[in-house]
């Protein structure tokens, strides 16, 4: 694991951070489980079922967003034959504790270890992609890198090799020969991944350069992968500007 604990400071977290403490009733057809991260902290996620013999993508989501706002989007990912499970950070919906760079890379570990059992003991099938977007790219290319055996593939949405450079796009003063180490560590654990990948990004994305998009598929490992740029798609909106093409990506990649 990359050590970015140099960066765990007030006024570089709450740059990064935004945490949200709604935390929704579950829906009909999910349920909750509360995954101990360390003595008394726990991290929601939430259990989308569609239908017991589909895979599974476990889903890491930006900094903006909780497990609750996934209600509403989980029907389309049940519309194309994949059940979905979403992890919160520290901080983040009903989970405790405060989020950090640190512990959401070390948390990633537990929260997949932890899915898997669930998925287990309940008898449903044990196969998992893991999905990244925005922020969540961190803990997605740390499970891909970590876990090669246990994790079908991998899926990046608006991300970047490094989050740490888009940060310092956007204006976070976090530069000198540190950073530039990170830099390269992030760039030689994505030249490892060789599992079977699909980069996700919107055309007119002003967060997250496209550019970045672009660097992400060329470093990374895989022999199999795919990048699609969604045309006109920005950050934020690139589910809904490329609906169509999104899910039919997934679909085939799931179904590949």
């Amino acid at each position: 694991m990359i050590d970015l604990s140099f960066l765990d400071q007030p006024s570089i977290l709450g740059f990064i951070f935004y945490p949200r403490k709604e935390f929704k009733e579950c829906p009909e057809h999910g349920f909750d489980l509360f995954i101990p991260v360390e003595p008394g902290i726990s991290i929601a996620s939430r259990f989308y079922l569609g239908d017991s013999q589909w895979a599974w993508i476990l889903y890491f989501h930006g900094n903006g967003e909780v497990v609750s706002d996934y209600d509403e989007l989980s029907p389309f990912y049940h519309q194309i034959g994949v059940n979905l499970v979403v992890a919160d950070y520290r901080g983040y919906g009903a989970s405790g504790g405060e989020p950090t760079l640190t512990h959401l890379l070390r948390d990633c570990h537990k929260i997949l270890r932890a899915v898997r059992e669930e998925l287990l003991t309940r008898r449903l099938r044990n196969e998992l992609w893991v999905m990244g977007r925005s922020l969540g790219t961190l803990s997605a290319l740390e499970l891909a890198s970590s876990y090669p055996n246990e994790i079908k593939g991998l899926i990046i949405e608006s991300g970047a090799i490094s989050m740490l450079r888009v940060f310092r796009n956007l204006g976070l003063p976090i530069y000198g020969k540190e950073i530039e180490r990170i830099d390269q560590e992030w760039e030689e654990k994505v030249k490892g991944i060789d599992l079977p990948s699909l980069i996700l990004h919107g055309e007119r994305d002003s967060l997250v350069p496209v550019e970045e998009a672009q660097e992400l598929y060329r470093c990374l490992g895989s022999k199999e992968k795919r990048l699609l740029i969604i045309p006109r798609a920005t950050h934020n909106d690139i589910l809904w500007v490329g609906f169509k093409d999104y899910f039919g990506a997934i679909r085939e990649f799931i179904r590949g």
